[in-house]
């Protein structure tokens, strides 16, 4: 079992940047695959980008790279989003997840392969 905080977010003009953190419970963090997912209003959660246990693995979705940046910090138990040159489009609620390395490895970017979900932080972009 693993449970997750998000915190970070906030209102930015937009061009500006925000980093989320998400803290993780548990002695077992670096068995996990960790992702950040958001959702805007009236829209569907869409996947933001994902990191392996080790580290070594990262995945960003097109819209965003170049302009985010997910790390992670095993002996911290925590999992960050750096947000560089946010856009309007970017407003959403932001969550982290965490999945087993066994069903991950196959699809990272699928929402279904992450089983333990934080309660989210609202990032604001304003213009």
């Amino acid at each position: 079992q693993v449970q997750l905080v998000e915190s970070g977010g906030g209102l930015v003009q937009a061009g500006g940047s925000l980093r989320l953190s998400c803290a993780a419970s548990g002695r077992t963090f670096s068995t996990y695959a960790m992702g950040w997912f958001r959702q805007a209003p009236g829209k569907e959660r869409e996947f933001v980008a994902a990191i392996s246990g080790g580290g070594g693995r990262i995945y960003h979705t097109d819209s965003v790279k170049g302009r985010f940046t997910i790390s992670r910090d095993n002996a911290r138990n925590t999992v960050y989003l750096q947000m560089n040159s946010l856009k309007l489009e970017d407003t959403a609620v932001y969550y982290c997840a965490a999945a087993n390395h066994s069903t991950w490895n196959g699809a990272p970017r699928k929402i279904d392969v992450y089983a333990y979900w934080g309660q989210g932080t609202q990032v604001t972009v304003s213009s």
